[in-house]
């Protein structure tokens, strides 16, 4: 379910759902929720069935529980689009998680600050800590080791029968890692990896390195 990794002499634990925490600072980091994306795409007449629109809320919920952490950072596109019902969703849930929420917005977060401000969720463009840039797009910046998300990244793994199986993953390269999407109904970009490379995929009860 969860595989341990150091960055820079901090430990950092990857968890299957796509989330990462930060043990030092007991700091739980997701991208790309993309909230409101299912609402988003049934309103537009897509055939998806509504009950999906809890299953973010309960992988929130899990993972939470699970780690207990002080502060949770969305590292971006939260929501995927303008305000609708999963909004007040999103509400009753900020609310029972009782913990400071931080938002570094991505460029799906189109809904005004106000809304966030008015439920306590801290926005920004990125956040330096402790020699770390948290930002939504990746990039390398001279002096700061940058963990982002937006590109949903996945590897493909080949078998001996020339089979192939697209899985998402945590990507890490020497100046950055970037995390999986955290949302249902995503989406994936398929990443080569060198091999200077990591890549730990996920699967829906584990977390597996995978060298280039």
């Amino acid at each position: 379910m969860i595989l341990d990794i150091q960055i820079n002499n901090c430990d950092f634990i990857l968890h299957c759902s796509g989330a990462m925490y930060w043990t030092q600072q007991r700091m739980l980091l997701i991208s790309d929720v993309h909230l409101g994306k299912v609402s988003h795409f049934r309103r537009h007449g897509s055939a998806i069935p509504g009950q999906a629109i809890y299953r973010n809320f309960e992988k929130l919920d899990a993972v939470a529980n699970y780690f207990s952490p002080e502060k949770i950072c969305f590292l971006g596109d939260l929501f995927h689009s303008t305000l609708n019902r999963e909004w007040h969703l999103f509400e009753e849930w900020a609310a029972r998680t009782a913990v400071p929420l931080m938002l570094v917005a991505g460029n799906h977060d189109i809904i005004s600050p106000h809304k966030y401000e008015a439920l306590g969720v801290r926005l920004q463009s990125e956040w330096q800590l402790d020699g770390f840039l948290l930002t939504h797009h990746p990039e390398e910046r001279t002096g700061l080791y940058t963990i982002a998300g937006h590109i949903h990244p996945a590897v493909v793994l080949g078998g001996m029968g020339k089979q192939a199986l697209k899985l998402p993953c945590f990507f890490r390269s020497p100046q950055q890692l970037i995390l999986p999407a955290f949302g249902e109904f995503t989406g994936t970009y398929v990443l080569q990896p060198k091999k200077e490379d990591m890549v730990y995929v996920i699967t829906k009860e584990d977390v597996v390195p995978v060298t280039a």
